[in-house]
């Protein structure tokens, strides 16, 4: 097995040519389609040889001014196509190449997605299109014309505007698309294929019109007027919040079944996911609702944060991600629930990212070395750096950071350029010095933060000490001190909130304090302080670290009950939670849970709140989260059967609510608005407590739910709860599921993930079973996606004793290796933890790693994680 070469960021050189502009013609054809490529390429007064990216391409022709070069003039390698000798001054450069699209599984450059053409160029596809400098610093413009069969394919899609189309005299047809912005090859996109539109406008704060165009599968076109009233709403949400105005005559949003990410941000030719475009009550639930809003927010918001400034290089990849997420959660807060979209931010940093953080793949939000830059799109380049972004918010202020947001696109607008830049941009234009703040950027890992508390009734003063640490990981045993933001509010014994003023404590706009810890140890000390204070420490979630703090079981009872922070009340709660959990499997003693703790559940359960955040306060942490409180010898079977205890204690102590709320519950017509979602979030809470309590008595309910659902998300809850639960009704409503919705994709995607995801029986089993489904397509990600990855996630499932949920999921991976390296190094990610178990386990699983590092074309996308992960453990 030859291991691809290693990139270093410390690497990084200008570019020797640029190119001005590209012409591109398609001659699409489904095994050979042509593409002519005419660049003007302008060299940068270094005497090189031209050095070309490309993949898998049949070159037909290179002319270089006009003038044929014979095959002695250039060589072609396996990964690019190099020109020897090329005039010192600007140039033209015709290239003509073959590719076959019908033969692409991998889903990169340009492939067929159903009867679709489609293409993906981020991070490095554009490559396996033409040759190209396929590199994030080289801008040009593009003009692109596509020409096709006009029956097959009456649609002709490109970046840009289009500038003319016509009829040939064989009867095929063609478009030319105009992109007047430069622009990287990554974000190129065609599409090509036999759609419905849904068309629309939006007249900017300019008062310019901006035609929006949804081009979906047949028969799909309904389903999209969600996304566009999202995308609206994105737009107009720029416009206000941030002073960002659309900048092309139209914007088009293209949906395909086969995607191996969530979408793409090409300039003007948005590609999705099908899953992020489709939604109405019939076949999406309300998450699924949330999510096409805040992926069609996400994917817009990278016009600017992306597209107009875009990144010097992949290792900057969370210049545009990390602001774009932070953007994306802004957006869908002030859309919903801030407190809600909060929360689910942070259960996605405790349960993904900070497992990230303690994997042998740990990395910087902007990684200093890569081989296969695909594997580096992940939950720390995106969430986790987009909680850096936060940290900025909150050390700056909403007014301070947007002041810091127009000095970078003053500085950079049509530019790719770096995290550096950005954090220049910052600090300039608020005269801060961010220089400790930038190791964010360097270090990997997650902090830890230890917080003590001594108060003296004599002296009535309170000192509080913080410290922090940040382990170890691959490559950086040392590390330094970082800038943390830490929100923090004081209450009496009784709740009431504490008014302080002290001159390392500023009032946050959100209305608690901010202390900003920057050395490895600090104190901060409270004088006249009467009574001892509760203290809320790390509100809003303000830094994504751990916190370890010695806080007593009665200061988290008066935070659930009276903090005015409505995301602290709910980390009081999760908090309680996981005392009551760890303590339990640490003495192997069943959870109890005290009179005091059922009456304060109570409490939140009957006060006039948001309904959601009762159901996400009432929710113990997953078992994932629960996970990570270990570093090694993980005691799954133990931590299961303590969350499954607590949750019976709760649906016994708050039993008499939760049939209240169920039974008084009204039928109204399905709305997606945040109000309606979170009323049924709680009812759905609800039932799943009233079913746990007593199966038997509510299995003919949850069946009746399911069959009177007039909405996916009663529905899909109902089936989820009859399968998790395993009531009598399971096997009744998988059947009928699988009848109705046999031919809606998507919607078959949750009926494989529910099977996937259950906590009993024998689910290796049925995993194995439903591959040989005959809905089961080994080569659609969202299918893997459904199937394997959510078992990989099923913890207890998938790490059973004998180690066949390993083996299955490994042969999958072979299997992917060779079709789908992408979608193989996301499926791997669960094997990649073998260290945290016990030694049975581990060895099942190292088993399968060298298995699979076996494999004779092992893709560069495994090698590095494999590798990795392996070499870390020696």
């Amino acid at each position: 097995m030859a291991v691809p070469e290693t990139k270093y960021r410390s690497d990084y050189r200008a570019p020797e040519f640029l190119i001005e502009t590209v012409d591109l013609t398609f001659i699409l054809d489904d095994v050979a389609t042509r593409v002519i490529n005419t660049m003007q390429v302008i060299p940068q007064g270094v005497n090189a040889p031209l050095v070309l990216d490309g993949q898998g391409l049949e070159l037909m022709q290179v002319k270089l001014d006009g003038r044929e070069l014979s095959a002695n003039d250039y060589v072609v390698t396996a990964h690019s196509l190099i020109i020897a000798k090329v005039p010192a001054t600007p140039f033209q450069l015709h290239l003509e190449t073959q590719i076959n699209p019908s033969a692409n599984k991998a889903l990169e450059g340009l492939y067929q997605s159903g009867d679709a053409f489609c293409s993906q160029c981020e991070a490095e596809g554009f490559r396996r299109i033409t040759y190209y400098l396929d590199r994030p610093d080289v801008l040009a413009e593009f003009k692109t014309t596509l020409v096709a069969n006009q029956q097959r394919y009456p649609h002709l899609l490109s970046n840009g505007n289009c500038i003319a189309q016509g009829v040939n005299e064989d009867g095929t047809h063609w478009v030319t698309w105009h992109d007047p912005f430069p622009k990287p090859a990554y974000l190129f996109a065609v599409v090509a294929g036999d759609f419905e539109c849904l068309d629309d406008h939006y007249v900017t704060a300019s008062g310019r019109v901006v035609q929006l165009k949804f081009f979906v599968e047949k028969g799909q076109r309904d389903r999209a007027h969600y996304a566009l009233e999202s995308l609206k709403n994105a737009m107009r949400w720029d416009e206000q919040r941030f002073g960002l105005e659309y900048d092309l005559d139209i914007y088009m949003v293209v949906a395909v079944d086969f995607f191996n990410m969530g979408a793409m941000e090409n300039k003007g030719l948005n590609v999705f996911n099908s899953r992020y475009v489709l939604a109405d009550q019939t076949t999406a639930t309300d998450q699924d609702f949330m999510n096409v809003e805040a992926v069609i927010g996400h994917e817009y918001f990278h016009n600017w944060t992306g597209n107009r400034v875009t990144c010097r290089d992949w290792f900057q990849l969370s210049l545009k991600e990390g602001l774009t997420v932070f953007r994306e959660q802004e957006f869908s807060a002030d859309m919903g629930s801030r407190a809600v979209h909060r929360i689910q931010a942070i259960q996605t940093m405790r349960t993904q990212q900070f497992n990230e953080d303690a994997s042998p793949m740990a990395h910087p939000i902007r990684p200093d070395k890569v081989i296969e830059m695909n594997n580096f799109y992940t939950v720390t380049v995106y969430e986790k750096g987009a909680e850096v972004v936060r940290m900025l918010h909150t050390l700056l202020g909403e007014e301070r950071f947007q002041q810091g947001l127009r000095l970078y696109f003053e500085r950079h607008d049509g530019q790719a350029v770096t995290c550096d830049d950005f954090i220049a941009a910052m600090a300039t234009a608020n005269q801060v010095d961010l220089t400790q703040f930038e190791r964010w950027y360097s270090q990997a890992g997650t902090p830890q933060v230890t917080i003590a508390s001594h108060y003296s009734a004599a002296t009535q003063q309170l000192r509080i000490d913080f410290s922090q640490q940040t382990p170890a990981t691959p490559g950086q045993p040392h590390k330094e001190p970082l800038h943390i933001p830490v929100l923090m509010s004081f209450y009496t014994p009784t709740g009431e909130p504490i008014a302080i003023v002290h001159p390392l404590l500023k009032l946050h706009e959100s209305g608690s304090l901010l202390f900003e810890l920057t050395g490895a140890e600090q104190q901060l000390v409270i004088n006249h302080l009467p009574c001892q204070p509760v203290v809320a420490v790390l509100e809003n979630f303000s830094a994504p670290v751990r916190v370890r703090e010695h806080s007593s079981f009665a200061d988290k009872l008066v935070l659930l009950a009276h903090a005015q922070q409505e995301v602290t009340r709910w980390e009081a709660a999760q908090s309680i939670y996981q005392t009551l959990i760890l303590d339990a499997v640490a003495q192997q003693q069943p959870v109890v849970l005290a009179e005091p703790v059922i009456v304060a559940f109570q409490q939140v359960a009957q006060a006039d709140i948001d309904p959601a955040l009762k159901a996400l306060t009432l929710t113990p942490p997953s078992l994932a989260e629960l996970t990570e409180h270990y570093a090694t010898e993980i005691p799954l079977v133990a931590l299961q059967q303590a969350h499954e205890q607590l949750k019976q204690q709760l649906a016994n102590g708050l039993a008499h609510i939760f049939a209240a709320v169920w039974q008084q519950r009204k039928q109204q017509p399905y709305a997606a608005t945040a109000e309606a979602i979170a009323l049924r979030r709680w009812q759905h809470t609800a039932l799943e407590y009233l079913a746990l309590r007593t199966p038997e008595e509510y299995s003919g309910e949850v069946a009746d739910y399911y069959y009177q659902a007039d909405n996916m998300t009663a529905q899909h809850h109902a089936l989820q709860l009859a399968v998790h639960l395993g009531l009598s009704c399971k096997d009744e409503l998988l059947q009928a599921f699988e009848r109705q919705w046999q031919h809606e994709p998507l919607v078959l995607d949750k009926w494989f993930a529910i099977q996937a995801s259950q906590p009993k029986g024998n689910v290796v089993a049925v995993v194995n079973q439903l591959q040989q489904h005959p809905g089961f397509n080994r080569d659609n990600p969202n299918r893997q996606y459904a199937l394997m990855a959510t078992f990989g996630r099923n913890l207890l499932q998938f790490h059973q004793p004998d180690g066949a949920g390993y083996r299955l999921l490994s042969d999958m991976i072979c299997y992917l290796n060779d079709h789908n390296p992408q979608v193989a190094a996301r499926l791997i990610t669960p094997l990649m933890q073998w260290r945290r178990f016990d030694q049975q386990r581990q060895q099942q699983m190292q088993n399968e790693l060298l298995r699979l590092q076996q494999l004779p074309q092992l893709a560069p996308d495994l090698i590095e994680k494999i590798n990795q992960t392996l070499v870390a453990t020696e």
